[in-house]
C-alpha cells in the first residue's frame, strides 16, 4: 500500500507541465491565429501606441509564442529583447500573497489572525480588527491613498530602523481603518506593504530574501529580484510615460529607485519568462518542475472571487465583472494581474493557458484585451 500510495505521488508530481518552448500544435493552437494577436501589438509599436513590449503565451506548458517589440530606449536606439527586465509594479502583488499563503500552510499565519496579533501599532481601536485576510483581499477598510506616507521616516531615537518597511507599516497601524473591515473593496498598497511586514515578521527574515530563497529559487525564476539596485540594468526598459502627448522617459535603469528599501506594493524586477514560471505553477496547482510552491487546494482559494459579497447584488451578479481573490483579479475563473508601469499577465485554468503582454509604456495605446481574446481563439480545444 505505501509502495503504491509513493507512485501515485510521484505520478501526480511528474505529470505537472514545466515550462519550456514548444510551437502551437503541440497543444492544439492555431499558428495563424495567434500571429494574428502578435501583430496587434507589432502594429501597436509600429505606430507608436507603444514604445516596446514582450508577449508571451504558454499553454499546457509549452511557450508557443514569446516575441519582443520596439525599444527599451528608443533615444539610445536600444531594442527591447525577449529576456528585457521590467519594473512589475503591482503585479509584484500575486507573489507576496503567495509568501503570506506559505507561511499561513507553514502554520506562522492564519487568514483569520488579527493583524495587531504580530504587528502592535495594530493594537489599537481603529486597526485591531484588520485580519491578514481582509489585506490580502484589500478589504481592510483602509482608504490610506500613498503607497507609504511622506515625507519618509528618517533614523532617530524613536525609529531607530528607518528607512524600512517595517518602520512605513507602524505609520500605517496607527491611522487605522476608515471603514469597517471585511465590509467594502478598495484597492489598497498599503495593505500590501502591510503583508510585507508580515512577511518579515512571521518568517523571520528580510522581505527581500524570503521572497528569493522561498519562491524565486526554488522555481527558477532567476532573473526575479524586488529592488531596481539588485537588478541587471543592462538589460532593463526604461519607463515611458504620456502617449498620444509625446512620450517622455520617467525612470531609466540606473536611476534613483524609486523607495530605499524593499517594498509589498510594488518593486519586483522580471522578464516576462521568469513570471509566466510562476504563472506555470499556479496553473499546476502550486507545483513546477518538482517544487511544491502551494498547496493546491490553497491555489484555489486564492483564486476564488473572495471580495463579491462586498457589492450590490447587481454588481455581484454580473458575469463580465472582476473581483478580488488573495493577491489576484478573477473574473469567470480567469485570475490575472496588472502594473501601473505597463506590465499584465493573465492565467485562464479552463483553457490551461497563460498570457502576458509586458510594457513600459503606461498610458499608451496597448491591445491587450484584444490580444487576449485572439489568443483565447486560437485554442482548437
Amino acid at each position: 500500500m505505501r509502495i503504491a500510495t509513493f507512485c501515485l505521488l510521484v505520478a501526480t508530481v511528474t505529470a505537472q507541465p514545466k515550462l519550456e518552448a514548444g510551437v502551437p500544435a503541440d497543444v492544439d493552437m492555431s499558428a495563424a491565429v495567434l500571429d494574428a494577436g502578435a501583430s496587434l501589438l507589432r502594429d501597436a509599436v509600429e505606430h507608436d501606441g507603444l514604445r516596446g513590449a514582450v508577449i508571451l503565451v504558454a499553454r499546457r506548458g509549452r511557450v508557443v509564442l514569446h516575441e519582443a517589440y520596439g525599444w527599451r530606449d528608443e533615444a539610445k536606439k536600444i531594442p527591447m529583447c525577449r529576456d528585457s527586465l521590467f519594473r512589475m509594479a503591482s503585479n509584484t502583488k500575486p507573489v507576496v500573497a503567495t509568501a503570506i499563503l506559505q507561511l499561513v500552510e507553514a502554520g506562522k499565519l492564519d487568514l483569520d489572525d488579527e493583524v495587531r496579533k504580530h504587528l502592535p501599532s495594530f493594537d489599537n481601536p481603529k486597526a485591531r480588527t484588520i485580519t491578514v485576510r481582509n489585506l490580502l483581499a484589500h478589504t481592510s477598510g483602509f482608504r490610506i491613498r500613498p503607497i507609504f506616507i511622506r515625507p519618509l521616516l528618517e533614523k532617530s531615537d524613536e525609529t531607530p530602523d528607518a528607512p524600512s518597511l517595517r518602520a512605513e507599516v507602524r505609520r500605517f497601524g496607527r491611522i487605522g481603518a476608515k471603514v469597517e473591515p471585511g465590509t467594502s473593496y478598495a484597492y489598497s498598497n498599503a495593505g500590501y506593504n502591510t503583508l510585507g511586514a508580515l512577511v518579515e515578521v512571521a518568517s523571520g527574515m528580510p522581505l527581500k530574501r524570503y521572497l528569493s530563497e522561498k519562491i524565486y529559487q526554488p522555481l527558477g525564476m532567476k532573473d526575479s529580484c524586488n529592488h531596481e539596485s539588485d537588478a541587471d540594468h543592462d538589460r532593463m526598459s526604461a519607463v515611458f510615460r504620456g502617449g498620444g502627448e509625446g512620450w517622455r522617459i520617467s525612470w531609466r535603469p540606473g536611476g534613483r529607485p524609486d523607495y530605499p528599501f524593499v517594498r509589498a506594493s510594488g518593486g519586483m524586477i522580471s522578464t516576462a519568462w521568469d513570471y509566466a514560471i510562476f504563472c506555470q505553477a499556479y496553473l499546476n496547482g502550486g507545483i513546477h518542475a518538482g517544487q511544491r510552491l502551494l498547496e493546491s487546494k490553497t491555489v484555489r482559494l486564492a483564486t476564488e472571487p473572495h471580495t463579491r459579497s462586498t457589492f450590490p447584488a447587481e454588481v455581484r451578479d454580473d458575469p463580465d465583472r472582476s473581483f478580488y481573490g488573495l493577491g489576484w483579479k478573477v473574473r469567470r475563473g480567469v485570475f490575472s494581474h496588472g502594473g501601473s508601469d505597463g506590465t499584465h499577465a493573465w492565467v485562464d485554468p479552463h483553457r490551461e493557458l497563460i498570457g502576458i503582454v509586458f510594457t513600459q509604456s503606461p498610458g499608451g495605446k496597448n491591445p491587450r484585451e484584444q490580444f487576449a481574446r485572439v489568443v483565447h481563439a486560437a485554442c482548437r480545444k
